[in-house]
């Protein structure tokens, strides 16, 4: 099921803008809206609260997606962390400008509790979790025990929680997390995935076990 299509384009120039909160009455804004909407109506009945934001390749709007998508659910009045789970490629904190130096990868390593290693955005109910610093063991670390335990802690304080992952046709780390997730967002780009690339990462998830709750076309 399509999600929703992001059809205007933005400019050059306010890419790493977060137009949901910028912008809040723009018509991407209310497309966004009408995503959020379109998840909750998808997962209807089912007390699912983490979902993985992914594409096929890298370079088509995911993280954009998961950050905007995250601020829609605050703006909703309900509490959201947002995971920057690329640890290869991080891109979350210079959305909401602010330090990479300590994140996730310090909590999976034991090196930084978990909510010390929260950063509290202007959005109120937003937090944001950084990646951190890069580490040498990608896989095995989101593929962890300890992985596992941070999102059910999460839990317990968040009623969403929203993880942006590399591509899932590039790394195997995307798989792991997407058999740990209630749902995935699979976000495409018009005029650069190729269907064939979409078709495949629809059969990724699905050899992982992930529930594929719909797409995001961007431009």
């Amino acid at each position: 099921m399509v999600l929703n299509k992001i059809t205007r384009r933005i400019s050059q120039k306010k890419k790493r803008i977060l137009i949901t909160s910028s912008y809040p009455d723009s018509i991407i804004s209310e497309q966004y809206r009408m995503i959020q909407t379109n998840i909750k109506f998808s997962m209807a009945g089912e007390k699912s609260q983490i979902f993985l934001i992914t594409s096929p390749n890298d370079g088509e709007g995911k993280s954009t997606t998961a950050a905007n998508l995250a601020i829609t659910i605050a703006q909703q009045k309900e509490k959201v962390l947002l995971i920057d789970a690329n640890l290869r490629k991080p891109s979350l904190h210079s959305f909401f400008k602010t330090s990479n130096s300590s994140g996730l990868v310090d909590v999976l390593n034991g090196r930084v509790l978990f909510h010390d290693a929260i950063f509290h955005t202007e959005m109120g109910r937003l937090d944001l979790l950084p990646s951190g610093p890069t580490p040498n063991n990608p896989v095995e670390l989101l593929g962890s025990q300890m992985m596992h335990e941070l999102l059910q802690k999460a839990l317990r304080s968040y009623q969403i929680v929203l993880i942006d992952s590399n591509a899932i046709l590039d790394v195997t780390d995307t798989k792991l997390l997407a058999n740990q997730c209630d749902g995935v967002v699979l976000v495409i780009k018009n005029g650069k995935t190729k269907f064939e690339k979409a078709a495949e990462a629809k059969k990724v998830l699905e050899f992982a076990k992930a529930k594929l709750v719909g797409v995001v076309m961007n431009h």
